[in-house]
């Protein structure tokens, strides 16, 4: 009788510490279950950004010329101060554009015609305010995820070519 109540005295120990095959195989389901659920949590939450910056970016945006003036004015006074001869004025989707960016990729006459929104506007500015004072505008692909263009970038250039 004393061996059987050794052997129940340290199986209990053993059911207190260690769980079954079948236990730690449910736990594992749930901790992957959880980690699951946490991506698409952070994949939601980063489609609501890009959905947001591409709705601001695609409405106009209300900024007047004079202060798009004023605004370019200091950042390229900063950059000349630098020694630079030209800024990286940001990027956008390439969504932006209406062939997703492919004439800005194959540089194709025309290319500023496909710019909606945002890009568009700050095109628009360039043609009637700065171009006219011998700026540039480089607009390219500045990324390619999977091998297909992605973000498009616009650096404003003063050099000489």
């Amino acid at each position: 009788m004393s061996s059987a109540k050794q052997q129940v005295n340290m199986a209990a120990p053993a059911d207190d510490v260690l769980l079954s095959a079948a236990d730690n195989m449910k736990k594992i389901a749930y901790v992957e279950a959880e980690k699951a659920s946490e991506k698409v949590r952070k994949d939601a939450a980063i489609a609501a950004e890009k959905k947001a910056l591409l709705d601001k970016l695609s409405a106009p945006s209300g900024v007047s010329d004079e202060e798009r003036l004023r605004r370019v004015a200091a950042i390229i006074n900063r950059a000349v101060g630098n020694g630079l001869t030209e800024v990286f004025i940001g990027r956008f989707p390439n969504s932006l554009c209406t062939d997703r960016g492919r004439a800005v990729n194959q540089m194709e006459q025309g290319w500023e015609n496909t710019l909606t929104g945002l890009p568009k506007e700050l095109y628009e500015f360039w043609h009637r305010h700065l171009r006219p004072r011998g700026y540039r505008l480089r607009c390219q692909v500045v990324d390619w995820p999977d091998g297909m263009p992605g973000d498009i970038g616009i650096t404003l250039i003063w050099a000489d070519r």
